[in-house]
């Protein structure tokens, strides 16, 4: 997952962004408001971690933004601000749980998950597509019930293509949401390429249908196969 955490502690900030590193997800940090709304305007993210209080504005207003934009970001708020004026403002606004200082690092990874399934996967743990079962909890992938071996990239890479299906992925798209918003610098994507090719092998060996299609001048497409 790609996440951006607004917060303005650093020793929190990096706690936070380590942890879910560690996780397998993308993760990136920004201490202020400003930061964050160039963030979110120029780059997506699957969720935001989200301060309330931050030296140069207010982080509800960032959730405002996220409106404007028309984003489908999902929204955790972590504050050391307990009122429930302040829940319920930002769970109208559109964020999807809320979360008090201090909290433990597993707790938030578990709020997450939980965000993370109900939104993409009706709160499943597992995900199916025909002969392919992905699990969430364990980030395993079977095919025709027997299990293939993949890398988190290019688990991350199916489970991006699976909640996207007949969608068009641009190469940048694909290579922002597994690696971050660094990659904006590459020359090219080509690497972005030899995951897919990867993950299609790995898929056929196994038995599976060739659900990736390439967009030419685009990007890929996840869908099924034409008769």
């Amino acid at each position: 997952m790609k996440i951006l955490v607004v917060e303005d502690n650093p020793e929190l900030a990096n706690n936070v962004v380590t942890y879910l590193k560690e996780e397998g997800n993308v993760c990136e940090w920004v201490p202020t408001y400003s930061e964050a709304i160039d963030k979110i305007v120029g780059f997506g993210y699957e969720m935001l971690i989200l301060d309330i209080m931050l030296p140069d504005g207010n982080g509800l207003d960032v959730i405002r933004e996220l409106k404007k934009q028309r984003t489908d970001s999902s929204v955790l708020i972590i504050s050391a601000k307990n009122s429930l004026d302040d829940k319920i403002l930002g769970l109208n606004l559109g964020a999807d749980d809320y979360l008090t200082k201090p909290f433990h690092l597993s707790e938030l990874h578990a709020r997450i998950k939980a965000i993370y399934r109900r939104k993409n996967l009706n709160g499943k743990q597992e995900l199916s597509f025909n002969e392919l079962t992905i699990n969430i909890e364990n980030h395993s992938l079977m095919v025709h019930n027997k299990p293939v071996d993949l890398t988190q990239k290019e688990f991350d890479l199916l489970l991006f293509f699976l909640t996207n299906k007949n969608r068009v992925i641009t190469k940048q798209s694909i290579a922002e949401h597994l690696w971050g918003d660094y990659v904006d610098a590459y020359d090219s994507f080509d690497f972005v390429y030899q995951h897919i090719k990867n993950l299609r092998k790995k898929i056929l060996s196994a038995g599976g249908a060739d659900y990736i299609r390439t967009v030419y001048g685009l990007g890929y497409k996840f869908m099924v196969p034409h008769s």
